[in-house]
């Protein structure tokens, strides 16, 4: 029976997440009965720990398949059968239809739970598959430019959120887009779409950053004036866009009320300030439409972290926020993809293993002078 129980598991594996419980907890449901049984045969009957029995296919049901659970029934009856040729006063008859109530019910209470990780599978693959349309794996190389990027959901069993972030190889040089759709749920997540697949159509296209955070400011009015009037207050975003031409040496950014980049050169920590303001995505008709780009100098070494304010609003158990400049100050020298797994660990560390908010996060690093391709 042990070795059914393993190979159907086996094969559920495959199509159902089971978290990857220990052997000793799959192997649980047989432990009880086994020192049940045990007791039971070693004890005087006045203790009685074979009315216990009914409790291992009951756990059984939290754990196994439909069949294994009652075959482990029908073995837990056959115990009591065999202390019955002991004990003669037990009461074997009410624990005998005790044990295969419960085996009856903890059948059904395993189809249902089967059921259940079937369905929540489902989703999942769903969810999957439309974090890798709206997130997906951006190339670690364009041209000179090394760029990592991390996502992190708040709750665990999230795969998609309101944080979004793209690359786009144009014409014009590697153009980044970073941002936050203020909002939660599912309408947080369409008006987050929106502007990704906007900023994928128009980075080839628009010669100039204000020309293309336009597109997005009327790509997001146009999403959420297709919502429902309850929801339209919530679709705005901040955002960031960034400008690495070919052949600069320099890096335009334009920030449109997102958290400040954090900028490495030898070393030195710079934060990012916008000179002027610019105004957040689907507030121009009551901000104004002002757009301002900065332009520093971006030559070999230097990076530069994007990131929503998921990471700087971390914090730790005393509601201090995650020192962002303070913590790349401590870092030295490293990769896109080492400073980020650095981030992960530490940001997990800081909030006592849980996170507030959804974090996204791309590291771009200037490997050599920029050249524009023959």
């Amino acid at each position: 029976m042990i070795h059914f129980v393993f190979r159907s598991r086996r094969l559920r594996r495959r199509h159902r997440p089971y978290g990857g419980q220990r052997e000793a907890v799959q192997l649980s449901p047989v432990i009880v009965t086994l020192l049940i049984g045990g007791l039971a045969f070693s004890t005087p009957r006045e203790i009685a720990f074979s009315r216990l029995l009914p409790a291992a296919p009951a756990l059984a049901a939290a754990l196994w398949p439909v069949l294994p659970t009652v075959l482990l029934g029908a073995f837990c009856l056959l115990i009591m059968i065999g202390l019955s040729f002991v004990y003669s006063d037990l009461g074997t008859p009410y624990t005998a239809a005790a044990i295969i109530a419960v085996t009856l019910a903890a059948a059904y209470a395993s189809h249902l739970r089967l059921q259940r990780e079937e369905t929540l599978f489902q989703v999942r693959l769903v969810a999957d598959a439309a974090q890798k349309v709206l997130l997906r794996p951006l190339p670690h190389r364009i041209q000179d430019v090394d760029i990592e990027s991390l996502y992190l959901a708040a709750q665990e069993q999230a795969r998609i959120g309101g944080d979004f972030y793209e690359v786009a190889d144009t014409p014009y040089g590697v153009r980044l887009l970073i941002g936050d759709v203020r909002g939660k749920g599912l309408s947080a997540v369409g008006a987050a779409s929106a502007v990704i697949n906007c900023f994928r159509e128009n980075a080839y296209d628009q010669p100039d950053l204000r020309g293309l955070i336009q597109r997005l400011q009327v790509t997001l009015a146009r999403y959420s004036e297709a919502v429902p009037a309850d929801d339209q207050s919530e679709h705005f975003a901040t955002a960031l866009l960034a400008e690495i031409p070919y052949g600069s040496g320099q890096i335009r950014i334009l920030n449109c009320g997102h958290p400040p980049p954090v900028f490495v050169r030898s070393g030195e920590i710079h934060v990012l300030e916008p000179t002027l303001p610019s105004t957040p995505l689907n507030l121009a008709a009551l901000l104004g439409d002002h757009y301002h780009v900065d332009t520093v100098a971006f030559v070999q070494g230097d990076q530069m972290l994007l990131y929503t304010d998921g990471v700087t609003e971390t914090r730790d158990r005393a509601g201090e926020f995650f020192p962002l400049p303070d913590w790349m100050r401590r870092q030295g020298p490293a990769s896109p993809r080492e400073l980020l797994d650095r981030l992960h660990g530490d940001l997990l560390r800081y909030g006592g293993g849980r996170l507030d908010d959804d974090i996204a996060a791309l590291a771009v690093r200037c490997r050599q002078t920029l050249s524009q391709e023959s």
